[in-house]
């Protein structure tokens, strides 16, 4: 039990849309022990971006348990979630939500302030985690001056910049050209290689052939969950 960074156990969720009941999730339950490298794949309605809200701390269960690094989210105060958010889990979108008036450093930055850490050790480690996504030329440049795959790897350095035990990834190479979406994949490698667990929700059969396990979700329930024997050899 003590090695799960994320716990789901018979987790429900319904959302009330007038007289009419959603079943989103319908009973699921599985692990994740730290240092794992993952896929939730499941086709459009299938569940899979609402078990990545569980994760995220950014919703919580109509029934069942959901612990997030040995706590259970659903007995915690919206502060207490927010708090759990900012220091387990780092979040990478597939439209990278970066704020476009900040500089790329200013955006590394932006989760380090919330941590309330001084702002000369907040530019250090940003620029330390640009440096290790190959952006230390890109540091003055707002976001509109990168590519899409240069945008991905400030969120992911932004995601990465508190040393979190989780990064929680949704579609991260869905507005990517395929060559792009590969060299990503390969850093989140890289990042779960040095011990943090990675979680990456997609619809994309690729993406689940290129992580170590994969969970899929179908009508709110597990379909399957297993390991690629040919990514668990690569280190």
């Amino acid at each position: 039990m003590s090695d799960n960074v994320i716990l789901m156990e018979n987790v429900r969720k319904t959302y009330v849309m007038g007289e009419e009941k959603v079943h989103a999730l319908r009973g699921i339950s599985f692990a994740v022990e730290q240092g794992e490298f993952l896929s939730i794949m499941g086709p459009s309605g299938s569940g899979k971006s609402t078990c990545m809200n569980m994760i995220g701390c950014l919703d919580r269960p109509t029934s069942g348990i959901v612990r997030i690094g040995g706590k259970e989210t659903a007995k915690m105060t919206e502060k207490e979630l927010a708090v759990l958010r900012n220091k387990t889990i780092g979040f990478v979108f597939q439209q990278y939500h970066l704020l476009p008036s900040m500089t790329v450093l200013e955006n590394v930055m932006v989760p380090l302030r919330y941590q309330g850490i001084e702002k000369n050790l907040r530019r250090d480690m940003a620029l330390d985690a640009l440096e290790k996504m190959g952006l230390s030329d890109r540091v003055s440049h707002l976001p509109n001056e990168l590519s899409g795959g240069q945008k991905q790897r400030v969120a992911i350095a932004r995601a990465t910049v508190t040393n979190p035990s989780i990064i929680l990834a949704d579609e991260p190479t869905g507005a990517l050209d395929s060559h792009t979406g590969v060299a990503v994949m390969e850093l989140f490698g890289k990042i779960n290689a040095s011990g943090t667990t990675i979680v990456i929700v997609t619809h994309d059969p690729r993406i689940g052939e290129n992580t170590k396990r994969c969970i899929r979700i179908f009508d709110g329930q597990i379909q399957s969950d297993s390991k690629n024997s040919s990514v668990e050899g690569q280190e």
